[in-house]
């Protein structure tokens, strides 16, 4: 098994932050994920709201994979966030629910506000191979190498979030108004001429 960890910390409040990152699909630097559909959604007794959602995503093995490891390059994977506004904290752990003997990434991802009125993000990932054929320890160092590179693109799409809605909050007055502020402003791909890619 590999394991990972990472933490990186925006400049942007908590409230902020939380928006984007449930607003991040899409974004140009995540054209890999075909779909993204919330599936439930409740409040606990104690004011957190709780999500689950199922998101889509394209992948590619490599060249040295064998053929016919996976029947599709498509990864179902499931969401699930509690959102505590009292605390300022979201707690998320995704984890894919097929190709799980090839391959389980299961991460788990904190946002907590700062004293400063910042946001810490710690991002931690197990990636662990039941493969057999004595490629285990290969199909681990390959989805680490993979997960590192998405970690960044990842950061650069809520960045990039972040930049609309910041250019939205002057016109909008609660979340329903900068949602609708972004529904009128131009397509993600648009705002920086970027094309999404296969």
């Amino acid at each position: 098994m590999k394991f990972f960890k990472q933490s990186f910390l925006y400049d942007d409040s908590w409230s902020i932050v939380s928006l984007a990152y449930f607003l991040r699909y899409p974004n140009p630097y995540a054209s890999h994920v075909i779909s993204c559909d919330v599936i439930s959604r409740s409040m606990t007794p104690t004011g957190s709201l709780v999500t689950t959602r199922l998101i889509l995503k394209r992948g590619a093995l490599p060249r040295w994979a064998p053929r016919g490891i996976m029947s599709r390059a498509e990864s179902w994977v499931v969401e699930e966030s509690e959102v505590d506004p009292f605390g300022k904290t979201i707690r998320c752990i995704t984890k894919n629910l097929d190709h799980v003997k090839v391959m389980q990434v299961e991460e788990s991802v904190f946002f907590r506000q700062t004293p400063e009125g910042k946001t810490l993000q710690t991002t931690e990932a197990r990636i662990r191979s039941n493969f057999g054929w004595g490629m285990a320890k290969r199909i681990e160092s390959h989805g680490l190498n993979r997960f590192k590179a998405n970690v960044q693109r990842s950061r650069e799409g809520i960045s990039l979030i972040l930049e609309m809605l910041r250019q939205a909050r002057p016109q909008t007055m609660g979340m329903g108004g900068v949602s609708m502020a972004l529904s009128n402003s131009p397509s993600l791909y648009e705002s920086r001429n970027y094309e999404p890619r296969d």
